[in-house]
C-alpha cells in the first residue's frame, strides 16, 4: 500500500526526521530524541505537523441536525468561533471515532477526524445524511500545525494582529496569520501544555511553517514528532483512537460521559442511556507504576490474587515524572483512585496505583 505524504514531507526528511508509516501516511516520529522533544513542549514550545488529520465541511440548513444525529455531544450549545470535542457512536455500543466539531458560521461546520478513520467516518456520516446536507471532504487540501507549550502563544502572537491571549480554550478565530489570509487559529491541542492548532491551505503550508519556526527562534522552538505527541497525551490521560477507544468501547466506559448528552437523540443513544442507568462493568483508568517497569499496550492487569481484571491500552515511561504510566480498562470495582493493581510486565506482576487524570 502506497503511503500518503503530507504537504511538507520533503521538509521533514531534510530536517533529518525519522519517518514512519502512521495511519496510512509517511509521518515524522522524531527529529532528535523523544524525551528531548517531549520536555521542549512541556517547558517551552514545539511545532508538530499533524496534517494527516481529516477535515470535513458540512453546510446547509440541516447541517446541525445531521451533526446532532451522528455525534454524542450537544452541538446546539456551541456558538460561531467555538469548537467541541465529541464522538461518533456506532450502533453496537462502541465508537466509530472521536472528533472536533467547529462552528464556522450559521449553518456551516468543520469536523476534524482521525487520519486512520477519514474514509470510515465519511461513509458513516454520509449514511445518515438524508436531508441533502452539503458535505465536502477537504482533508487532502489542508495542512495542520500544532504549536504547543507554555511559550506557544507569545511565539504565534508575532505573526498576527489578532489578540491570541483573548481566545479561550476550545475557541478559534479565522484571520490573517504570517501574511496569509483565512488561517484558522484554534486554541486546542493534544498535549495539555497550552497552545494553538493552525489550519492552512496546502499552498500556504510551507510559508506558514517557516514563519512559525522563524518567530519561535528566540524561544528555541523545535519541530516535534509523533513519539513525543504520544507521551504528552498519555500524561494528560487523553484517549487515542485505536488504543484507548475503538469500535468495541463505549464512551461511558472510556470516561467520556461528559461528551455523551442524553438531552437529544443520537446514534445508539437509547442503549447508551440504558448502560448509564444500569452502570458500566469496566472503566478506563489512568495509573502510575509503583514498581520499576514500563507498561505497554495489551499487557494484562491483575488484582493482588493474580486474577485478570483488565488490560493496558496505552503505556510509557513518563518523561515528566520519570516513572511508568499508562491507561487501561479495569473492572469497575478496581477503578477508584489509589486502588492497587498489578501490571503483568514480561509475566512479572508489578505494582501500580490507579490515579485521577491527568497523571501530571
Amino acid at each position: 500500500m502506497d503511503l500518503k505524504k503530507v504537504q511538507l514531507n520533503d521538509i521533514h526528511e531534510k530536517l533529518g526526521a525519522k519517518m514512519v508509516p502512521f495511519a496510512g501516511y509517511n509521518m515524522p516520529v522524531r527529529y532528535t530524541k523523544d524525551i528531548e522533544e517531549h520536555n521542549k513542549v512541556r517547558n517551552s514550545v514545539g511545532i508538530f505537523d499533524v496534517s494527516h488529520m481529516g477535515e470535513f465541511m458540512l453546510k446547509g440548513p440541516k447541517a446541525l441536525d445531521l451533526i446532532q444525529r451522528v455525534t454524542s455531544n450537544d452541538a446546539s450549545k456551541i456558538v460561531i468561533g467555538q469548537a467541541q470535542y465529541s464522538c461518533l457512536p456506532n450502533e453496537d455500543g462502541g465508537i466509530v471515532d472521536d472528533l472536533l466539531v467547529y462552528k464556522m458560521a450559521e449553518e456551516e461546520y468543520m469536523l476534524v477526524v482521525n487520519a486512520s478513520n477519514i474514509e470510515k467516518d465519511w461513509n458513516w456520516i454520509s449514511k445518515y445524511n438524508t436531508d441533502d446536507v452539503e458535505m465536502t471532504n477537504i482533508s487532502d487540501d489542508m495542512s495542520l500545525f500544532a504549536v504547543q507549550g507554555p511559550k506557544a502563544t507569545q511565539v504565534l502572537q508575532k505573526l498576527t494582529t489578532i489578540d491570541l491571549s483573548a481566545i479561550k480554550f476550545y475557541h478559534f478565530t479565522v484571520g490573517t496569520f504570517g501574511g496569509v489570509q483565512d488561517v484558522i487559529m484554534s486554541a486546542t491541542g493534544y498535549t495539555g501544555a497550552g497552545g494553538f492548532e493552525i489550519y492552512v491551505k496546502n499552498s500556504d503550508a510551507e510559508k506558514i511553517w517557516n514563519e512559525i519556526l522563524k518567530a519561535g527562534e528566540p524561544e528555541g522552538i523545535q519541530p516535534i514528532g509523533l513519539g513525543a505527541r504520544d507521551t504528552l497525551r498519555m500524561e494528560m490521560g487523553f484517549c487515542l483512537y485505536g488504543n484507548d477507544i475503538d469500535d468495541t468501547t463505549s464512551p461511558l466506559e472510556a470516561g467520556l460521559g461528559w461528551i455523551t448528552k442524553f438531552t437529544k437523540e443520537f446514534t445508539n443513544s437509547a442503549a447508551l442511556k440504558q448502560q448509564k442507568e444500569e452502570g458500566i462493568t469496566k472503566k478506563l483508568v489512568g495509573f502510575k507504576m509503583e514498581d520499576k517497569g514500563i507498561p505497554r499496550k495489551d499487557y494484562e492487569i491483575h488484582d493482588a490474587d493474580g486474577n485478570v481484571i483488565g488490560r493496558v491500552t496505552s503505556g510509557t515511561m513518563s518523561p515528566t515524572l520519570g516513572q511508568g504510566i499508562g491507561l487501561g480498562y479495569v473492572k469497575k470495582e478496581f477503578a477508584s483512585p489509589e486502588t492497587e493493581i498489578f501490571i503483568s510486565v514480561r509475566n512479572k506482576p508489578l505494582k501500580a496505583l490507579v490515579k485521577k487524570l491527568p497523571l501530571i
